[in-house]
C-alpha cells in the first residue's frame, strides 16, 4: 500500500484560491516549497533564477496576494524580517536560533486544536497560534542536531 502523499501543484493551488496562475506566482510557491521560511529577498533571487527579467514588484505582489488568500503563511518572529512559508495547515510552530536566525518547524505538542484554548479567551474567536520557541540551533552550540 502506497502511503505517501501527493501535494497539489501550483497551478492547482492557485486555480482552487481563486487566483490566475501566474508565472511569478508559480515560481514564488516553487521557491516556499523548496526554501521555506524564506524572506521577500531569498524569494525574490530564486523566482529570478527561474524568471530572470521578473520585476521585484511581481515578486512581492504575488507574496502579498498568496498570503491574503491563505496560501502562503507570514511568520515574522521577534527581530526578524518577514519570512514566508506555504501554508500547510498542520499546526505547527517554530524554533527560532538567537544566534544566525534559522528557523525550523516543530509539531504542536499538544497537538491540533488545543493551542487554540487560550485558559481566557476575553471574548475572542481565536482562529490561529503562534508560538515561537527561541534558543541555539546545533550548528551555534556545537552539538550534534537532536533526529525526530
Amino acid at each position: 500500500m502506497d502511503t505517501t502523499t501527493q501535494t497539489p501543484d501550483e497551478r492547482t493551488l492557485l486555480r482552487a484560491a481563486g487566483l490566475r496562475v501566474t508565472r511569478p506566482r508559480v515560481a514564488v510557491l516553487t521557491a516556499l516549497d523548496k526554501s521555506p521560511h524564506a524572506d521577500a529577498a531569498t524569494v525574490l533571487a530564486a523566482v529570478r533564477r527561474e524568471l530572470p527579467a521578473v520585476s521585484h514588484q511581481a515578486v512581492y505582489d504575488s507574496l502579498h496576494t498568496l498570503t491574503h488568500v491563505g496560501l502562503v503563511r507570514s511568520i515574522q518572529p521577534a527581530g526578524s524580517t518577514a519570512r514566508y512559508e506555504i501554508r500547510r495547515d498542520d499546526n505547527h510552530h517554530h524554533l527560532v536560533c538567537r544566534d544566525c536566525g534559522t528557523v525550523v518547524d516543530v509539531p504542536c505538542h499538544t497537538g491540533q486544536a488545543p493551542c487554540l484554548e487560550a485558559r481566557t479567551d476575553h471574548g475572542f474567536l481565536i482562529d490561529e497560534a503562534e508560538v515561537y520557541y527561541w534558543g541555539l540551533c546545533p550548528s551555534c552550540h556545537g552539538a550534534p542536531a537532536a533526529s525526530s
